[in-house]
């Protein structure tokens, strides 16, 4: 058991250096991603904040609306969260593809999950939405946070990592 938790220690050490060392996305892709954007998210990207907070088991990506009585927003932000929930818990991940790429950090991973393997629970927030990605599994836990990092590295000022919630390792 010991051999095991420092294998996965090592392999998650590892692994957590590589996720980090995404570039910054240029001005050009960050404008592209909202672009794309528009096509798969039906709120406003200037008017919402998407946070993402890893976790030991997943993380929780929420979406908000800036202003809190933005209703038009919020109903757009709950539209959009209740889809990609039930998408993901079939494995399709083509809304994140549409607008990231076939070759997005953690997709390739994640697609491949099967029913058991992950736990997606949303919830409505006053301001917006939250999904909730849990696993027991270590190498979907490492899918989901490059896929954070991905998301929060094409989104930039359209998003911000939650640090309370950054718990990568005990």
């Amino acid at each position: 058991m010991k051999f095991y938790a420092l294998f996965l220690s090592t392999l998650l050490s590892s692994q957590v250096h590589s996720v980090f060392a995404l570039e910054p996305a240029s001005a050009a892709r960050i404008d592209e991603v909202a672009r794309l954007g528009k096509h798969v998210m039906p709120f406003d990207l200037d008017k919402t904040l998407h946070i993402f907070s890893k976790t030991k088991t997943g993380g929780l990506q929420q979406v908000i609306a800036k202003d809190p009585r933005n209703h038009s927003q919020i109903k757009r932000i709950r539209t959009h969260l209740t889809k990609i929930a039930a998408d993901f818990k079939q494995a399709d991940f083509s809304d994140p593809e549409k607008i990231h790429g076939k070759n997005m950090p953690g997709l390739a991973l994640l697609r491949q999950t099967q029913a058991g393997d992950m736990s997606i629970h949303y919830q409505t927030l006053p301001n917006g939405a939250e999904i909730t990605y849990s696993t027991q599994k270590p190498e979907l836990i490492l899918a989901i946070h490059q896929w954070f990092d991905a998301q929060l590295n094409d989104h930039d000022r359209h998003a911000t990592m939650h640090s309370q919630h950054h718990m990568m390792m005990p």
